[in-house]
């Protein structure tokens, strides 16, 4: 409809210099007298009538165009974050976050820009044209000829140009994502920039991304200014040309006024369509280099997909079972045919040196990654067969170093549960001590906790990460070192948390700390991907091994 409605206007517009022709021979064949006004003013009065037409076009078009593509807009953005958050863990530890924003904003802009140039720019020019070339041939066949061989020329010339501009458009959009990602990682890290006093080297570093950004820039502009000069010329000189022969031809009689009114109305016409459209292929592929990371993303296949009808993980015990199990990134192996029973109801711990592959088996155990063989199994279901979301919805996860929403804190605990209530939410948080910190704050649950939960120290954003595995309830919960962050006098209020919160599930256990995995159920000692000894704290003690030799270790003051 908003094309149609476009097409209609410019029919309307491109009928226009044939009332001026109408009128200018009128001009020509009338003397100036009160008579004849009955004989100009049908003309004016149809001119009058064919701009209030397309006013109106104009109108409603824009009226429903400034729906549409804010709703295309609007789902382009959200199938565009929908497909990122798709993707798997790796990729978004491969990629800058700002890169990542800015590119999804660009996509969105992209087709704005195309839309905008197909509606305004393409589409008039092809109804002026076709209307032009039927009115010159008609009336003029020589100058139609010439004018149809010009606009090809025109045409074909801008295609090309358009073309030799992209190739530096793509790299200045390249080093606009990058110039992104630098300030972000600059701007998250400014505490560290802080305590390392390096902020001349920072913005040195930034400048020097921005300077190849504005000679990439540059570079574009140069480009495209040949692009507009060359079109400058064409333009003067067809238009040289065109009224050349046209004075000629009335000077030998055979045009008449009008119809040199006609051509001239009818140049003006299509040169201000003819110039925007040359600038139109500039915008049309700066808005392909804008939007071509973003849909390279979009093109890029998941790591880690759901298969094809995929059921919902359905746990009524919470039994674990790593089979056989082998994983490594790219040519390190991590995890070596790691076989791993956790029966229903079981606490289990893991313990090793740093690098034995502990917080890999939690990630693999989320499907965060794919193993590369053997099995993961839950309730003698493989998880590879399962969907990841039921599979996650199913696990609790207190991390170790917990990255909290710029929300408030009844968002960050409710996220957990998001149906659940404001009074369950309260309850969960006094649950994990919580509520102790959260009543000395001035706008209490309300208060926001800044961008990754920056307001909040390291005990407090563990304290809510556990709230929200409460609030959450999962029948399987992972621990990987969940009081790390707290000091003595914290760790001491949420252990009464943590031992309900593990009641009736099954759980396991990461830690370094070896005296908050005494009370386990069993110990499970990792080297080098593979189990090297199980038992109870004392019992592997008693073997003198890897385990006895990091208790040694930590019982001499040393933690690792």
């Amino acid at each position: 409809m908003i094309l149609l409605l476009v097409s209609f206007a410019m029919g309307l517009e491109s009928l226009q210099p044939w009332v001026l022709k109408r009128l200018f021979d009128l001009l020509e064949t009338h003397s100036a007298t009160a008579a004849v006004l009955s004989i100009f003013l049908p003309v004016i009065l149809t001119l009058l009538a064919l701009k209030s037409a397309a006013w109106i076009c104009w109108r409603v078009m824009a009226i429903l165009n400034n729906r549409f593509q804010p709703m295309v807009m609007r789902d382009l953005e959200r199938s565009a974050f929908e497909y990122l958050l798709g993707h798997s863990h790796q990729f978004f530890v491969d990629n800058f976050a700002g890169s990542l924003v800015k590119r999804i904003g660009r996509l969105s802009r992209a087709f704005e820009r195309l839309a905008d140039e197909v509606t305004f720019r393409f589409v008039p020019v092809t109804v002026v044209l076709i209307g032009g070339f039927v009115g010159l041939a008609l009336q003029f066949p020589l100058l139609a000829v010439i004018f149809i061989t010009w606009t090809t020329v025109f045409l074909t010339f801008n295609w090309w140009a358009s073309k030799w501009a992209v190739i530096v458009d793509i790299e200045r959009a390249r080093l606009d994502s990058e110039a992104g990602g630098a300030l972000a990682d600059a701007v998250t890290n400014a505490v560290t920039i802080k305590l390392f006093p390096s902020a001349p080297y920072e913005t040195s570093r930034f400048g020097d991304v921005l300077n190849r950004l504005a000679r990439a820039q540059t570079r574009s502009w140069d480009r495209h200014e040949v692009i507009f000069a060359t079109q400058a010329a064409l333009m003067i000189g067809i238009e040289s040309v065109l009224m050349t022969i046209g004075v000629m031809l009335w000077l030998k009689g055979t045009l008449t006024l009008g119809d040199l009114a006609f051509i001239q109305s009818y140049l003006v016409l299509v040169f201000g369509k003819l110039w925007e459209v040359g600038r139109s292929f500039r915008h049309v592929f700066d808005s392909m280099a804008d939007g071509k990371e973003m849909v390279e993303i979009m093109k890029l296949p998941h790591a880690v997909r759901n298969k094809r009808h995929a059921p919902a993980l359905k746990v009524r015990h919470g039994k674990i079972e790593f089979r056989n199990v082998t994983f490594g990134f790219g040519k390190r192996s991590i995890l070596q045919r790691f076989s791993l029973l956790i029966k229903h109801g079981e606490k289990v711990a893991l313990v090793g040196p740093s690098g034995a592959g502990k917080s890999t088996i939690t990630k693999i155990l989320f499907r965060f990654f794919d193993v590369k063989k053997g099995k993961i199994l839950i309730d003698g279901q493989d998880i590879v067969n399962v969907t990841q979301e039921s599979l996650r919805d199913q696990i609790s996860l207190v991390p170790q170093e917990p990255v909290l929403f710029h929300r408030t804190l009844m968002e960050n605990i409710r996220y957990g549960r998001r149906d659940a209530t404001e009074e369950e939410v309260i309850a969960a948080a006094r649950r994990a001590h919580c509520d102790e910190f959260i009543a000395t704050l001035p706008d209490g649950y309300r208060t926001y906790v800044g961008e990754r939960g920056v307001k909040l120290s390291g005990g407090e954003r563990q304290r809510v990460a556990i709230a929200r595995a409460i609030l959450k309830n999962a029948p399987i919960l992972v621990l990987d070192e969940a009081t790390s962050s707290l000091d003595s006098e914290s760790e001491s209020l949420i252990q009464d948390a943590l031992h309900e919160l593990m009641r009736k599930k099954t759980v396991i256990v990461i830690a370094h700390r070896l005296s908050t995995i005494m009370e386990m159920d069993r110990i499970v000692v990792i080297e080098n991907g593979k189990v090297v000894s199980t038992g109870k704290h004392k019992e592997l003690l008693r073997e003198k091994g890897t385990y006895s030799k990091l208790w040694n270790i930590q019982a001499g003051g040393f933690n690792e």
